[in-house]
């Protein structure tokens, strides 16, 4: 055997060996980041701020982020913090329905969708998904479709949408190198797809990465749970400010929006809306001389 082929040999047996780690890696990655052992969302529906009326429907769909994984109590999970800060800003009680469920792929929104109540209408939705893809390599162009097919289901609906944006899953210090810097360049690869994708169709989008990436690279021990993998009840709250501002604009109650958010694209204005609409979701209100915007209604009351 030359010399040259002893080299090649060596090389191939180095390449064999580095994706026999990066399997075992991924497949516990899965099994952690996707649900742990035993381990429940807490049950946050209700109505926040019911004395003050007039309610709000906030659906919340995607994975065990949106389901509130990793929360101690219910008050902590995303749902029940973002519902309560959308309540405060707005002045009305917040109805929260969650449909998310830990574990789903892109590919689940459909079938989320399909389980919500007949009749329901919410006033708006937001959805955290994209972890799970990576985790099990699913395609981007197959997960953005599955994405922008969601929706374009609300959207069709008149039901405004925001999209918090798969996060920069390198910031997962308790997922072993090499497999964090490859599953951090694929989860940035997906956040940038879903951007593109919902944008274009009307919906916000918010860079998770970019608004609370941050912290929860700096501050590991405080924003994660006791798994280092799914966000605290600190982690959770964080998130729920940093989505917030997006929410408020894609309802009508903020006109612009911070760093790291994505409003609609400019001049997108997808001909399901209804009459009056902006490319943002919002509804111009005809009977309003200063022409503020009003957000979407339920069915039942338009």
């Amino acid at each position: 055997m030359t010399a040259a082929v002893g080299v090649l040999l060596v090389a191939a047996g180095a390449v064999l060996g580095a994706r026999a780690v990066l399997r075992i890696q991924a497949r516990v990655a899965r099994r952690l980041i996707g649900k742990p052992l035993g381990e429940e969302p807490h049950r946050a529906d209700k109505t926040y701020k019911k004395s003050q009326g007039d309610p709000l429907d906030l659906l919340l769909l995607g994975d065990s982020i949106a389901a509130g994984l990793g929360a101690d109590t219910a008050k902590q999970t995303l749902g029940a913090q973002l519902a309560k800060r959308l309540a405060k800003h707005s002045g009305r009680a917040v109805r929260l329905h969650t449909a998310a469920t830990v574990g789903a792929e892109t590919s689940m929104l459909a079938a989320q969708l399909g389980g919500l109540p007949v009749g329901y209408l919410p006033d708006v939705a937001l959805i955290v998904v994209g972890g799970n893809d990576v985790t099990h390599r699913v395609r981007v162009s197959e997960s953005v479709a599955h994405l922008g097919g969601a929706v374009e289901d609300l959207r069709s609906r008149g039901v405004p949408v925001v999209v918090g944006l798969c996060p920069d899953l390198a910031s997962l210090s308790a997922v072993p190198q090499p497999l964090r810097a490859l599953a951090g360049l694929a989860s940035r690869q997906l956040a940038d797809a879903q951007r593109a994708v919902v944008t274009e169709l009307g919906a916000h989008a918010v860079s998770l990465a970019d608004v609370v990436g941050p912290f929860f690279v700096s501050r590991p021990d405080e924003m994660f749970a006791l798994d280092r993998f799914h966000p605290s009840g600190a982690g959770y709250r964080r998130t729920a400010k940093a989505l917030l501002p997006s929410v408020l604009a894609a309802i009508g109650y903020a006109d612009t929006v911070p760093v790291g958010h994505f409003p609609p694209r400019a001049g997108v204005t997808p001909g399901w809306l209804p009459a009056g609409s902006r490319a943002d979701g919002r509804v111009i209100d005809a009977d309003t001389s200063d022409g503020r915007s009003r957000p979407f209604r339920r069915a039942a009351e338009r």
